[in-house]
Parts: structure tokens; C-alpha cells; sequence
């Protein structure tokens, strides 16, 4: 997120009715996991209710969060009786100085706390999420990895994604790869990678012998990807993004406001699809091809 955001009108923002809506489409389509990110969620006035319904939706088989961790405290057991199944939770450092400067308002104490309760709580899998830069928190890796093992929790270890704003004070974030992220935990623990067909989604796993703990490599640029992507996000203002790492979209808000149907918006969706770009580039880790924060894409 920039210092400075300009916020959207409520009015140009899905409701959380139309979320609902079309989360059920998808779900008609096939869609068997659907996942409430942000931005943080959980700062959506009347989110429980929309997690709530999503819970209910027939034939969903997974319905998770990505989170920052600040609100979960208070609010993990309710979200587990929702439905919510998994829980993914942003943590870049565990030093509370770095945190605050990373995060700008961020309170550890807050987000550990958060933490704590999603374990007491007994999701079917939490995973913490931590994106590595060279010389902010990349003395962290192996620390961070202790901090997942002791909770008997994953972590996956993220790529920087060029995407809105990639310096700090006119500086380029320093982007460190996945290979060389793996060879520092490899000389820390006994890895062992897992079969392909029991991998999901973007991320690489590698078990860590004698723990339930799985550690993940995200690497859209040294370890592509997009022949296995198997993500669509509908972003909080309602376009369906085909990827994150460009600008193919439809508008489904236009749509639903439009009158359309559940049948013409499912036809509208599969339309779309044939037009899921075949990859990203990520030329320049420190030059961003989208100027689109992630804050503002939602979903």
C-alpha cells in the first residue's frame, strides 16, 4: 500500500450481498474453494455474516481466509463456526521494531496473539505467509521457520511480485529468490519435497522430517508458475481478474448492476476464461509491470 491511498466510493465496492452472489456462481460453475483475501478482510464491517453464507454454500468443499493476523484473536472460533476451514496469516518478521516500520501501524503482540488463537482454535490448516527482501527480513528465514515448527503450523516463503509500489524511501526492495531461500533452509533442516499431485495452487512444498510442519516456495519469477495456475480473483470493486500478474479483466459489477442473470453472469465467467493470459513477465523484479496495489485488488 502507498503512504497515500485514495480510497474508492462505498458505492463503486461490491456489497457484500454481490459477493455472496457471485461466489455462488462459481461455486455453480465447479468451483470447489473459495478464499476471502484483501487488503484485510476482517476490517469489513458485517464480513461474519458474509463468511456466514459462504459457509452454507452446497457442494463448497473449502472456504479459507488470508489474513494479517491483527483481528483473529477476538474473532478465530467464530469464523471456524462459519466455516472457514484454513487460515493463511501475513508474517514478514518477528522483531516488533521491524514489524511496525514494515507494516507502519502493525502491533505484533497483536498478530501473534492472533496466531496463538487460530492454533487453539483448530483450523484444518493454517500457513503463515512471509515475502523475503534482501536486507530487510532476510535474516529471518531460518527464525521464522522455528517460530511455524513450535506452533506445528506451514509457512510458505513468497517471491516479491512486482506490483504497485516496489521501493522503500526511492530505493528498489531487494528481491531474493526462492533457489536461494530453499538452499538456506535446506542447511538448516531435512527436507523432503512433495509428489507433485499433492501440491496445490502456486506453491511448492517440501516437508520437514519428524514435523507435520510444510514449508512452501512462491516464485513467480524464478520458478513460473502459470501452466498449473489454477486462481481467478474477483476483485472488492467486481472484476474478475484472469491473472494477477496482468490486466485481463471483466467487470462483473457492471453486470450484476446491469440486471444480468445467474445464467448470463455464469456465461459471461466462462467467456472470459478464454482469454486467461497464457503467462505473466516479471523482467525486472524491481520495475512494476501493473501499477496496482495489492490492497486495491481485494477479493
Amino acid at each position: 500500500m502507498a503512504e497515500d491511498m485514495t480510497f474508492l466510493p462505498r458505492s463503486d465496492v461490491l456489497s457484500l450481498e454481490e459477493i455472496e452472489r457471485v461466489a455462488r456462481i462459481f461455486v455453480g460453475l465447479g468451483v470447489r474453494k473459495l478464499r476471502v483475501t484483501g487488503g484485510e478482510p476482517l476490517i469489513r464491517r458485517g464480513v461474519d455474516q458474509l463468511f456466514k453464507a459462504l459457509g452454507h454454500l452446497p457442494d463448497l468443499r473449502e472456504l479459507a481466509l488470508t489474513t494479517n493476523g491483527s483481528q483473529l484473536a477476538g474473532r478465530a472460533q467464530a469464523l471456524r463456526d462459519f466455516g472457514v476451514d484454513n487460515v493463511n496469516i501475513s508474517l514478514d518478521t518477528l522483531d516488533p521494531d521491524k514489524f511496525t516500520a514494515i507494516t507502519r501501524i502493525g502491533k505484533l503482540p497483536s498478530v501473534l496473539a492472533g496466531i496463538k488463537a487460530a492454533v487453539d482454535t483448530g483450523f484444518s490448516r493454517i500457513r503463515l505467509n512471509a515475502v523475503i527482501l534482501r536486507g530487510q527480513n532476510d535474516d529471518e528465514i531460518i527464525q521464522l521457520t522455528d517460530y511455524a515448527l513450535s506452533l506445528g503450523i506451514n509457512i510458505a516463503f513468497i517471491e516479491e511480485m512486482p506490483l504497485g509500489q516496489v521501493n522503500a524511501a526511492g530505493k528498489p526492495l531487494a528481491f531474493v529468490s526462492s533457489d536461494e531461500i530453499y538452499d538456506r533452509l535446506a542447511n538448516h533442516f531435512a527436507l523432503t519435497p512433495e509428489e507433485p499431485t499433492q501440491q496445490a495452487g502456486p506453491a511448492r512444498y517440501w516437508g520437514i522430517r519428524g514435523t507435520s510442519t510444510r514449508i512452501g516456495l512462491i516464485s513467480p519469477h524464478s520458478h513460473n508458475f502459470c501452466s498449473s495456475c489454477n486462481r481467478l480473483r474477483v476483485t472488492a470493486e467486481g472484476r474478475l481478474l484472469l491473472c494477477l500478474g496482468n490486466d485481463h479483466s471483466i467487470s462483473l459489477r457492471d453486470y450484476l448492476r446491469a440486471g444480468d442473470s445467474d445464467e448470463q453472469l455464469a456465461e459471461r465467467i466462462r467467456s472470459a476464461l478464454h482469454d486467461k493470459p497464457e503467462q505473466h513477465v516479471f523482467d525486472q523484479p524491481d520495475k512494476p509491470q501493473i501499477l496496482r496495489f495489492m490492497n486495491a485488488s481485494g477479493g
